[in-house]
């Protein structure tokens, strides 16, 4: 069934809302307040009761905020977001392009301001000292308070507290005691007495648990404090932990305990300013904070040849889903009368019917013609599109399997297509081959990061004077977030990439209101062999895991290399040898087809 977890709200709500908060800030005697689409735990998904920015503003995007002032209310957005947000919020807000805009910049050309505030929860350490930074000189002061939009919103939803689970360790391949002993000794290495642990996906990964608290994402909603001795206390309600396996050092401990459990903690605790809640730095004395990345994210980055194995079987089966999906759809679409919602309904089926699937791993964005220039689309009733002849099909989708996370972009033609489409899909498969043959050196020190390779692909579309508003890749969890740090292929993404990280390679073209193209599989970094003639250092390249067809009625062969068609000819026919003894009959025929060389 298809389903939506949006809150309430539309560009006709919008007006009256910006009032009523306008009004509280005039209670309040401040200047402006500050929506950010952010919970404490500072994931980029959020329970509808936390999804603040969207019931205020009509904007539905992964990432974002308001500044709401007297007189003026901007909704920053990033280039993924910039149609969508025309679309979603009333006139009464301002769409303000960011990064490129920067809060304290747009704050100064502004007038009237003196106290700007904010829900300390909401915010991380890291960005109320950039926002300090930039505002210093100005006069504006920042000021920490209760959440005005809670005061406004009379009928916000309940928090969550559904029941966390018990994870494999067999699928982890690590035990959780193993984990916390490891990271402890490190702490203790480092003469730090404990790091505290705010991000769900870490959380998980440690106790080796999961949980339900955010749709699409299998993360418990809890917080942690990891011990320098190895003893853990896990923030959450006791309920939420009853089912729960754990070993004797972990504790639970409620969550409205946290703050005076990290005050009479004994020595420095580690926070991360880029995930710790800005109001966890105003109750701890400064002399008991130090900062330094949560001591998981690299760790949980770097998958056990378990999680490895598992994130291979996952997209197998993932894969031949797709085929059979991928085969209905070229057999139904041409007859006219689908929608981009039946599109979606059907794939969600099609994963469904492995009988292994736990929830797909984020809302799929189908877009068909104009709507897929949106590059974060997620269809509605309202904008519900035929799937029409003559028109590019973008479907963006993956699915939860305990053993794997999955995210694959296919580009469909729907019926012919024109050479423009054509020639520009065939430069974003250019360029996601580029990333998928890359090969680069490891230093054990520094390292190649996904910065380094960004450009890799999108230089075939430099060429042609084209590019994308979005990064060309992302890391993905092991049956966790979709969305992982701190690996990445952007220009953003400064960790160096090592053996064991996975990632997305999802370069794209986007023409708005005409149609927009994305190309992804996940791939996962491999120690590379030795090249014969080659110098005596270690390199690194890239496994793919993602395998299912690309859409060869798309690809002008006359814009490729004898190695990038080589490479799209070896593709399918790997595709066919793993998937095709998954699917039967008329997939099966389909399947053969698709695969054939160019």
């Amino acid at each position: 069934m298809f389903q939506t977890f949006e809150v309430t709200s539309s560009p006709e709500t919008g007006p009256t809302r910006l009032t009523a908060l306008r009004a509280e800030m005039l209670v309040r005697k401040i200047d402006g307040f500050l929506v950010p689409r952010a919970d404490r735990f500072q994931g980029e998904y959020v329970a509808p009761c936390d999804d603040r920015l969207a019931w205020l503003t009509g904007f539905t995007g992964s990432a974002g905020f308001a500044c709401v002032l007297a007189d003026v209310a901007g909704v920053f957005i990033d280039g993924r977001y910039r149609v969508q947000v025309h679309s979603q919020v009333a006139d009464v807000f301002a769409p303000v392009h960011w990064p490129e805009t920067q809060l304290a910049d747009w704050l100064k050309d502004q007038s009237g301001i003196s106290k700007l505030a904010f829900d300390p929860w909401l915010h991380t350490m890291a960005q109320i000292e950039a926002l300090q930074i930039g505002l210093s000189g100005t006069g504006i002061a920042l000021v920490p308070m209760d959440n005005l939009v809670d005061v406004i919103w009379s009928d916000r939803p309940t928090p969550p507290l559904a029941p966390f689970i018990d994870y494999s360790d067999d699928m982890a391949g690590e035990t959780s005691r193993s984990k916390i002993t490891r990271l402890a000794a490190e702490l203790r290495d480092a003469g730090q007495a404990a790091a505290f642990i705010t991000s769900p996906d870490s959380v998980a990964w440690l106790l080796n648990i999961r949980g339900t608290d955010i749709a699409r994402n299998p993360v418990p909603h809890a917080m942690a404090l990891l011990k320098s001795d190895a003893d853990v206390a896990l923030f959450c309600e006791q309920s939420q932990a009853a089912d729960l396996t754990l070993n004797e050092n972990v504790t639970v401990v409620a969550a409205g305990q946290m703050v005076a459990t990290l005050v009479a903690t004994t020595g420095p605790i580690r926070l991360d300013p880029d995930r710790a809640p800005f109001a966890i730095q105003e109750a701890l004395a400064h002399d008991k904070i130090i900062v330094g990345q949560d001591p998981c994210v690299l760790p949980k980055a770097r998958k056990t040849s378990a999680e490895i194995k598992g994130a291979r079987d996952a997209h197998l089966r993932d894969g031949a889903a797709m085929v059979r999906f991928l085969a209905w759809l070229d057999g139904e679409a041409p007859k006219g009368g689908l929608t981009e919602i039946d599109v979606v309904t059907a794939l969600e089926g099609f994963r469904r019917d492995t009988n292994a699937l736990r929830d797909i791993s984020f809302e799929t964005i189908c877009g068909a013609g104009p709507n897929g220039a949106i590059v974060h689309y997620r269809v509605n009733e309202d904008t519900n599109r035929s799937v029409n002849l003559g028109e590019l099909l973008l479907v963006d989708s993956g699915g939860q399997y305990l053993d794997g996370t999955t995210d694959i972009t296919r580009t469909i033609t729907i019926g012919d297509v024109g050479p423009t489409e054509k020639a520009c899909y065939t430069r974003v498969l250019q360029g996601m081959i580029a990333i998928s043959r890359a090969r680069f050196p490891y230093f054990k020190s520094g390292g190649v990061a996904g910065s380094d390779l960004d450009a890799l692909a999108r230089y075939p579309l430099w060429l042609a004077g084209l590019d994308y508003d979005h990064g060309t890749g992302h890391g993905v969890g092991a049956y966790l977030s979709v969305h992982e740090g701190p690996q990445g292929l952007s220009r953003r993404a400064k960790t160096a990439l090592e053996v064991g990280m996975i990632l997305s390679n999802e370069p794209g073209y986007y023409r708005e209101g005409a149609f927009g193209i994305r190309i992804e599989n996940l791939i996962v970094v491999t120690a590379a062999n030795a090249i014969t003639g080659g110098d005596a250092r270690d390199m690194l390249d890239f496994e793919t895991l993602t395998f299912v067809p690309l859409d060869r009625r798309l690809i002008d062969v006359t814009l490729l290399s004898s190695d990038e068609r080589a490479w799209i000819d070896r593709y399918h026919s790997d595709t066919l040898k793993k998937i095709g003894p998954r699917v039967d009959g008329a997939a099966l025929d389909w399947l053969i087809a698709a695969c054939a060389p160019l």
